[in-house]
């Protein structure tokens, strides 16, 4: 169902501060279609231009994750890491909350054989086949697991490559936008008056650097897109 603009959510979004930008020297010349006014310097994104764009945006996903398709959602700043891995949990979906490791996609193939690795010491540990080794190297196991833990833990179910990237905040993870760009995949995004959304296909206007911002713009996505009953 489409999110329709009222005067109950736009004062939402000014509680949230969702449609708060930076100062007005820091916005980017493609951003000023969507800027909606100012305020003690500091550009104020147009309501209806946050609207539009979450529609767009929440078409594009409800069709993708209805026909079963994977995602990786992105977003390793304090103030997206808990929405994010909430979220894609709630799909089944791959996450990365720490730390985009390059190539994940571009070279799916090699991260991919990583993960296996990870994954295989993991269960290894769980069936406690560990006790065959010596302290030494049971510990030197652990202490993988752990370091491995931090870069992979997310990323348990990406079985391929993605079908669609979501990202909140593009200037941080510029490195996975341009990984999605080289192979054409579709890039959603939660960018802000400072962004350029040349080459993002489903750009969501709104702070991308405040908490609260974040949990609302990903908080109303997640009232219309759920997973098939198939794929429960």
């Amino acid at each position: 169902m489409a999110i329709v603009l009222t005067e109950e959510l736009a004062l939402e979004m000014a509680q949230t501060g969702v449609l708060y930008g930076h100062a007005r020297s820091k916005t980017h010349p493609r951003m000023k279609p969507y800027i909606g006014g100012q305020r003690n310097e500091m550009e104020l994104l147009a309501p209806q231009a946050t609207v539009d764009s979450m529609n767009r945006a929440e078409t594009f996903l409800k069709k993708e994750i209805g026909e079963g398709k994977m995602g990786i959602f992105v977003g390793t700043l304090p103030s997206a890491q808990e929405a994010i891995k909430q979220w894609a949990r709630e799909l089944k979906m791959p996450y990365v909350v720490t730390r985009w490791l390059g190539g994940t996609i571009t070279n799916f193939s090699v991260i991919h054989a990583r993960l296996m690795y990870y994954e295989g010491l993991k269960s290894k540990k769980e069936k406690g086949e560990f006790v065959r080794y010596t302290k030494k190297e049971q510990l030197k196991f652990n202490e993988e697991i752990q370091k491995l833990s931090k870069l992979f833990d997310g990323l348990s179910l990406l079985g391929r490559v993605p079908s669609f990237v979501f990202v909140a905040d593009i200037e941080t993870h510029m490195t996975a936008v341009r990984e999605a760009q080289r192979l054409s995949i579709p890039i959603v995004a939660i960018m802000d008056s400072d962004d350029d959304p040349k080459g993002i296909d489903y750009p969501i206007f709104a702070n991308d650097h405040a908490k609260a911002s974040v949990d609302w713009v990903i908080e109303k996505l997640k009232q219309d897109i759920t997973l098939p009953v198939q794929a429960m």
